[in-house]
């Protein structure tokens, strides 16, 4: 999530801006049920009917595109206090109180919490100039302690030890006179879990609402300064910034030209996983090599999501290398025919360096101060826009996870569970009274009879169909009462939504036809291709070279596929959501937030891509 709040006008009572009411939307009959999967503040309910219906809420796609498991709400929940507390009450965002959330059939919907009384803005201006402003003035030197304690508190909750509750404690624990055994050390320990990602939601938006507040500044400057200037031209006045979401592609790169120099890329090339490789290199001076540099590179580097990591479900290159360890071979072999495989920041940068240039010019003085103010704060704060998402939401959350993982594996040890990933189908609260009566249970020595395996597995069976049914449900894109008009520059460039969005919404008119698409222009360029449409990650492997990538919402650790493709379309997401950064950053042209791409162009289809003006044409059908 980012932005600094994105205006939620209220709309006229008329039909004409009437969106569907949560409380009246019908989900299919095998969906019954659904709201047991979720807590139950969550939820659309009668009892605030009319605070609910009287708001613009929008599915949000961008980070929550599929239904949630009943255990990973509790990442919804609690990013969801970080970021509101961050804007409401420690940073005191000046129109922002933050954003209300609600699931409906499993898919999250948010709706802002704006200010839009101007001695209210006035009062929280000066409480944010003082607060705000002394985190940019110390931007360097706080960037780099938020850094080292996230790095800190991963560690530790990788460390976290989740006891095994063994058939007789240790004797040590007797000699040492601890007085506690494993039963008081497994809820510390499932406390202890919780409580670290609890901080780690904490840290997530510490300071990446300012990066967003210097950014907006900037845009605010241009748009005053330059009527006329498109989104994509001020996105890339930052662009050319070295930022970690990239850095595991070039790893991957690095340890592709470490494998031809040291004469071993045809072991890499032909392996078929990591474990055939270590066989086929390991006992060679070049091959154990190699591996070394290998096994350095993946901590922390393969902590990198296949999807956003925002769900239990999207594993990491730690997990399965597979896409890493392709990428290498493939790395190798361009290496070997020739090929240039550094993505193209030199160009980027004097592209950066033109259009500033250009612009600057046609300031006068005092206007230009402000201008290259402006610009020099967001370049400096512009890179923990997208670090921070490496270090949450990629690393700190495939460690906790995995983490969760293993309390999994004791329940299932006891039968509480069929299998160690059935842990996710419960609420964390769940969880908790499952490990409480299980330490009751062994405690005895498993004298008594426990009610755990046999309540768990059918409410979890029964959940697994529920949840099946939802994620073949397509949930109305936004609810409640629209505004006029989208005029609130992060609703545009984070999430896509624009007025246009508005009124296909407003009169069910999303075209399901024809061969024009209009999306937001996030990465500007002109190119035709072949289009390849990915609705899973594992169909990354299919992807060619020079097609046009046709997503829902493409991932930061796809960027290994964007060195093949040519281009890039996508159903959700805006000029500055984390897809458009990084397509910027490869100099691809990107179409975003198209609404229904994937729907109406099919692999093979021919493809023209107008990034410049946010127009896709399909040309021919395959």
């Amino acid at each position: 999530m980012g932005g600094m709040g994105f205006g939620n006008a209220s709309a006229p009572d008329a039909a004409g801006h009437r969106l569907p009411s949560a409380l009246e939307v019908t989900l299919p009959p095998e969906c019954e049920g659904w709201e047991e999967l979720y807590p139950p503040h969550a939820l659309f309910v009668e009892e605030r009917r009319e605070f609910d219906e009287s708001r613009f809420w929008f599915q949000d796609a961008v980070h929550y595109a599929e239904p949630y498991y009943p255990f990973d709400t509790v990442l919804v929940d609690w990013v969801d206090v970080a970021f509101c507390q961050s804007s409401a009450r420690l940073f005191v965002i000046p129109t922002s109180l933050g954003v209300e959330y609600r699931i409906l059939g499993g898919y999250v919907y948010l709706s802002p919490n704006s200010i839009t009384d101007e001695a209210t803005i006035a009062r929280r201006a000066d409480q944010f100039a003082a607060r705000g402003g002394y985190y940019y003035e110390h931007w360097n030197e706080l960037d780099r302690h938020w850094r080292s304690k996230v790095d800190k508190e991963v560690r530790a909750l990788a460390a976290l030890d989740v006891p095994e509750l063994p058939d007789v404690e240790d004797e040590a624990l007797i000699k040492t006179g601890s007085g506690l055994g494993s039963a008081h050390r497994l809820l510390v320990a499932y406390d202890q879990l919780l409580a670290s990602f609890d901080r780690i939601s904490h840290y997530h938006f510490e300071l990446m609402n300012l990066g967003y507040g210097a950014y907006l500044a900037l845009y605010e400057v241009c748009r005053q300064a330059f009527p006329d200037i498109s989104d994509p031209t001020i996105a890339k006045m930052v662009t050319g910034i070295d930022v970690l979401a990239l850095r595991p592609d070039d790893e991957l790169k690095r340890l592709a030209a470490r494998a031809v120099e040291l004469g071993v890329a045809s072991q890499v090339q032909t392996a078929c996983g990591e474990q055939e490789l270590r066989a086929a290199l390991t006992g060679t001076a070049a091959g154990d090599g190699w591996l070394a540099e290998y096994q350095q590179a993946k901590d922390p580097w393969f902590y990198f999501s296949f999807g956003n990591g925002l769900y239990h479900h999207h594993r990491s290159w730690i997990d399965d290398p597979t896409l890493p360890l392709t990428m290498i071979g493939s790395y190798a072999r361009r290496l070997q025919d020739g090929e240039e495989i550094r993505r193209p920041r030199d160009t980027v940068l004097a592209e950066r360096e033109r259009i500033t240039r250009e612009h600057s010019a046609q300031l006068d003085k005092r206007t230009r101060e402000a201008f290259d103010r402006q610009l020099s704060l967001a370049r400096t704060v512009f890179p923990h826009i997208e670090d921070h998402n490496f270090y949450v939401d990629h690393r700190a959350h495939a460690v906790f996870w995995n983490k969760v993982r293993e309390f999994g594996t004791l329940l299932s040890a006891h039968a509480f569970l069929a299998n160690p990933e059935d842990v996710f189908f419960l609420r964390h609260e769940e969880v908790r009274g499952a490990l409480e009566e299980l330490r009751l249970q062994w405690s005895s020595g498993g004298a008594g009879v426990p009610r755990g395996p046999t309540y768990w597995p059918p409410i979890i069976s029964r959940r697994k169909e529920i949840y099946e049914a939802l994620r073949g449900w397509a949930p109305p894109p936004a609810l409640g009462h629209a505004p006029e008009v989208v005029t609130e520059p992060v609703t545009i460039m984070h999430w896509g939504i624009t007025t246009e969005r508005l009124q296909d919404w407003l009169h069910s008119t999303a075209a399901t036809g024809g061969e024009r698409l209009d999306g937001i222009a996030g990465s500007p360029g002109l190119v035709e291709g072949t289009a390849r449409v990915i609705l899973d990650v594992k169909q990354l492997a299919d992807v060619k070279d020079d097609e046009i990538l046709v997503a829902p919402f493409t991932q930061a650790s796809w960027t290994p596929v964007f060195a093949r493709i040519a281009g890039a379309v996508t159903d959700a997401g805006g000029v500055m959501c984390h897809a458009a950064i990084v397509a910027r950053e490869y100099g691809l042209p990107a179409v975003l937030g198209t609404g229904s791409a994937t729907k109406r162009i099919a692999t093979g289809d021919l493809i023209r891509v107008d990034a410049d003006n946010g127009i896709v044409t399909i040309l021919s059908r395959s």
